[in-house]
């Protein structure tokens, strides 16, 4: 089944046309990554499914439903969350907080609260720092934080901008490993990645972004060996 779909999806910034009519569709429980070279409109692509640009034409169905105008809360009601590049972690409260913060939209009771706090700190191997202020986590451990705060949130779909940028090698492999874990349980994930040897790991499906317009799209492997994409 599709879970997202767009149609003739366009973007101007004046006389910069950033997304060119991108036809793009994601599978219900597929893992999507998207790549491409700086600049081809990757960023753009996601803050336009997400509602927080709106798009010059086109169209944006979510499980059928016309969600093109919809605000960004809306979008996220419907079953979308996204993590952006930078960390948006709340710096001054610990790493249970910030987690707890999220949950709580479908926890109210304190001992529910924290038993799920208490799971979601061991899928994220955050548990040993959870009354740590989360400014003063590692860089990739920001990042597995704010996982966690895009998932509480229950998402059919989960949009990832650059998951594993600032990442050890190590990390990133741990990244994987968890978007593979929250796939089974369900979710959808769609990346903007440049890191290939993640791409390797994760995705099902990946399409290629060049000057804003979809330049190819396939499995990995078909990817790789495409020599217009190589070049």
């Amino acid at each position: 089944m599709t879970l997202l779909q767009t149609q003739c999806l366009d973007k101007w910034f004046g006389g910069l046309h950033v997304t060119g009519g991108i036809d793009f569709s994601l599978a219900d429980q597929e893992i999507h990554c998207l790549v491409g070279p700086n600049g081809a409109g990757k960023s753009t692509f996601f803050h336009l499914l997400l509602g927080s640009l709106a798009p010059s034409g086109g169209t944006i169905l979510f499980k059928g439903e016309d969600i093109t105008h919809r605000p960004s809360y809306e979008r996220i009601r419907r079953g979308i969350s996204v993590k952006f590049q930078v960390p948006g972690v709340f710096a001054d409260m610990s790493v249970h907080q910030n987690l707890q913060v999220a949950l709580q939209r479908h926890y109210r009771k304190p001992a529910e609260l924290n038993e799920h706090t208490d799971r979601l700190l061991e899928f994220l191997h955050l548990a040993p720092h959870a009354k740590q202020l989360a400014g003063n986590l590692s860089h990739g451990q920001k990042q597995w934080l704010e996982i966690g705060m895009a998932i509480s949130l229950q998402p059919t779909l989960l949009l990832l901008d650059e998951p594993t940028a600032g990442m050890t090698p190590d990390e990133t492999w741990q990244t994987g490993q968890m978007i593979l874990d929250l796939n089974k349980q369900g979710m959808a994930v769609l990346a903007v990645e440049h890191d290939m040897s993640f791409v390797r790991q994760i995705a099902h499906r990946v399409t290629v972004l060049n000057y804003g317009k979809i330049f190819a799209s396939g499995s990995i492997s078909d990817i790789e060996q495409d020599e217009r994409v190589v070049e």
